[in-house]
Order: structure tokens, then sequence, then C-alpha cells
């Protein structure tokens, strides 16, 4: 099955090393590079890549798709799933977040010619002049063998800023709206939602909002495969971490209890560790290794049209995140549960990023909960921007490490943070649009890394000797 429970053990048990005694010991301790393999500059100026990795352009955007579409620009979170069909092809869901004032890389052409080619139930929004928004996602189906695209189409389309999201274990990709436009001045409907689109579609679904997941600036999604439960993050300077407990697990859209993270002993707590002078905490209040149990707190009227529900949530008690965005789960070796990874772009003292763990209870979201609490980490802060630079979209490899996208002022990098605490370089981008890393994901045996480059939109997929990075 598409992204089965296989799947999640297998990447899962190797991010497990994160979650040793020791492990923690050393990234409370480390903000040093690691010895970060040598890049090799690409003389064809995408992107430069350690000895021994080589690259594929799996699509650009602007291109015209197996129906007919254009590919939509700014490619964004990507998942990969396993081809039931074939074992040789893996099948790619990817967003495309184009804001409703992005003018460039519409799937329906300059003009949206090609739009009266939908049902009107297969667009979800338009804005007030009546031209579609054109945000949305699309699917890719990859030949692993040949190392070619057999074929992408478009699955979503008429949602605003589809940043990132989250694979589901049952096979489905959450993309999540970022842009919270409403009616009238904005938009012809709100938007602002999380839509489930399943990896077997083979054309464009009817889309259908899953309000009870909230109204906000949704960017991540990562789901518990063991009790179901959603949680998410928000792109905003005064963001919440969300959970969302589904009344059936797999079916979301069946709806759930919307909740926000508190620190215990700690209400309305700032994450930031942003300097005084600079509105925050106060200059190293967390360091990287300290841990809080939390609670989490009831959210009402989560699909306000207001877009207050961060505001109202943190009036409540619950904590603040600079700029949560992406995610992703990891199962611990002992087979006891599992955790998220999650980033703030630009939390920490240099303003560059930081890496938070959540440890869900062993009742989590069940009656006992209270009495053992789940616990939030903060695993590492970048000491500054030659370090990291606002880390963005986030990956669990299969050898335990953390794949970080970033998202910054400079030149571009995925970097790698290994259970010891330590950051290396996988890759620089050296296209001269110098834009943002998103989507890095794996195929289903490990041995492909696909990755977008926001713009001009290009769709990568990178082999070569991954154990070389963990040796």
């Amino acid at each position: 099955m598409p992204f089965s429970r296989r799947t999640f053990l297998k990447y899962g048990q190797a991010a497990g090393l994160f979650y040793s005694a020791s492990a923690l010991g050393a990234l409370t301790a480390s903000r040093a590079f690691a010895q970060s393999p040598g890049l090799i500059s690409d003389t064809d100026g995408i992107l430069d890549l350690p000895h021994g990795f080589t690259y594929s352009v799996v699509s650009t955007t602007g291109g015209t798709m197996a129906d007919g579409f254009f590919r939509p620009g700014r490619p964004d979170g990507m998942a990969c799933f396993a081809d039931p069909e074939n074992a040789d092809r893996c099948i790619l869901m990817r967003n495309h977040e184009n804001w409703p004032d992005t003018e460039a890389g519409s799937p329906f052409g300059a003009n949206n010619e090609l739009l009266s080619r939908l049902d009107d139930d297969l667009v979800f929004g338009l804005k007030p002049d009546g031209s579609p928004f054109f945000g949305g996602v699309t699917k890719v189906v990859y030949d692993m063998r040949t190392g070619q695209m057999v074929e992408d189409y478009l699955v979503l389309t008429g949602t605003a800023a589809n940043c990132a999201g989250g694979a589901t274990p049952w096979g489905s990709w959450l993309s999540c709206e970022e842009s919270m436009r409403r009616p009238p001045e904005e938009s012809q409907r709100y938007h602002g939602w999380v839509f489930e689109t399943p990896s077997s579609a083979t054309g464009v679904i009817a889309p259908v909002p899953l309000t009870a997941m909230g109204r906000f600036a949704h960017e991540a999604v990562a789901i518990d495969p063991d009790t179901g439960i959603a949680y998410m993050t928000e792109d905003s300077g005064t963001g919440l971490f969300y959970r969302f407990l589904p009344h059936t697990p797999g079916e979301l859209h069946r709806g759930g209890r919307l909740q926000a993270l508190a620190i215990r002993d700690w209400p309305s707590a700032s994450t930031s560790n942003w300097p005084r002078d600079w509105g925050g905490p106060g200059l190293g209040h967390i360091q990287p290794g300290q841990s809080f149990d939390v609670e989490w707190i009831d959210l009402e009227e989560v699909e306000s049209p207001e877009g207050d529900l961060a505001a109202r949530g943190h009036a409540a008690g619950a904590a603040q995140f600079l700029r949560g965005e992406g995610m992703d789960y990891a199962r611990r070796p002992d087979g006891s549960g599992g955790d998220v990874f999650f980033n703030c772009t630009q939390g920490g003292t240099q303003r560059s990023g930081q890496v938070w763990r959540y440890t869900p209870s062993a009742s989590e979201g069940q009656s006992g909960e209270s009495n053992a609490p789940g616990a939030l980490t903060l695993i590492y802060e970048s000491p500054g921007a030659d370090t990291l630079d606002m880390c963005d979209n986030l990956a669990v490899a299969p050898w335990g490490d953390l794949i970080l996208c970033e998202d910054g002022r400079g030149d571009q990098y995925l970097r790698g943070l290994t259970p010891a605490g330590q950051i290396y370089n996988f890759a620089r981008n050296a296209h001269p649009d110098r834009s943002e890393f998103c989507g890095a994901c794996f195929s289903p045996d490990g041995q492909i890394m696909f990755v977008n480059i926001q713009e001009p939109g290009i769709t990568l997929a990178i082999s070569g000797p991954w154990e070389s990075l963990h040796a």
C-alpha cells in the first residue's frame, strides 16, 4: 500500500537515534559543524553536491502536463509514495505555493484560457474578479529504474499558497493553505484550510476543506500512525503548535477536536529566544536540550472568519512559536512510539532557526495524559546564518539525520542535522535565482532524494552513496 506502516517503521527506526540519552547530551553541548563533505561546483549551474552524488531534473515549471494543463509554478512541499501498481515507480504529491498575488505559473495559461475545461465544482476558489487562485497540488509518477518522469497532472486547484503539508499513513497527501484570504474584498470564499489529496488520484478532485482542522496560516502536518493524531505548525510570527484529535482515526473528514500546545507552568509562553531588545523573552532563555512538560488547550470557533485562532489560543495560555514550518514523524527504535520534529524558521537568538521535538504522552489525547504529559524539547538552535539559515521544510532521512531545507538570506543549502547535534552541508542551490529549497523527501527504498528549487521551479532527483553521509 502507498506510504504504508512499513515505510513509517523503516524511516522512523533510523531517525529514532535522536532519542538516546547520549544523543541528547551531545545535542545540548554541540553547535559546531560536522566535517561537511566538500561540494563540487555544478557546471550546469543548478545544484552543487558532494563527490559521488548526481542529480537529474524531473520537471520544470511551465511545461505541458499529461492532462494538457500547464505545470504550475513555485513547487513547494512534497511527499513520496510507493506506486501500488508498479514496484519500479513512485508517486510524488507536490504542492505549488502560488499566492493570490502571484502572476506567473497558472496551470490554465497566461490568460486562464484552459479554465473552462474544468467544472466549477473542481476549482475551490476564485478571486473577486472571477479569475482562479492557482495554488494546488500536482501528482508526479516517476520511474526509479530509468530515472525519468512518466507523467504529471493536476490534482487540486483553486487554493491559495499551498506551502507544505504532510503524508498520511493511509496513502494521501494533506495540502495546507498558508493564505487566509476572505470574502468579499479578497476572494469569493474563505481560505486557510487543509485539503486531503489521495495519491491514487488520476485527475482533478473535488476540493473539500477539512474545516475542523482549523482556519489559520497552515504550514505542515505530521500524523502519528499509532493514534491517528495530526500535529500542525503555523507559519506566523505569533503562531501556535496544534494537534487534531480525529473522531475516527484515518478519517479526518469526519471531524475532531482541535487543540494548541501550552507549556506547563509557563502560560502564554514565547519560545522564540529573541533577545529582549528584539521583543522576545531574553537571550538564551531556552537552552538546546531543555525539555518542558506540556498541556493542551481546547480551541473554540476554529473556523472563525476573523482568522484570530492563534491570538485567542495564546491569550488562553498556548505557547507561541516563531514561524513554525517543516515537520516530520519518526518512530523510536525501541518500538515505544514515535515523536515529531519541527522547525521554527526565524526562532533563536540569531533569528536563524530552531529545531524542536515533541514527544507524545503514552496516553496522548486520553484521560490519563495529565499524569504523564508529553514533552517539548529544543534540540537545536542555529548559532548563525553561516551554519543554518532559516530552516524551512524538514525530512527524516533513512539513516537517521534530519534534512533541513533553507529559505534564507544568501546562498541556499540543504543541511543535515546529525543525532550528535552537528550540521553539515549536503547541497547548495547553484541557480542564479538563489531561491529556497523545499519539499525534500525520499523514495520508498531510500535511494533517491527528491527536492524542489522553488524559483524558477525545478523538481530534482538526487542519488549517490548515501552511506558516506553516516559512515
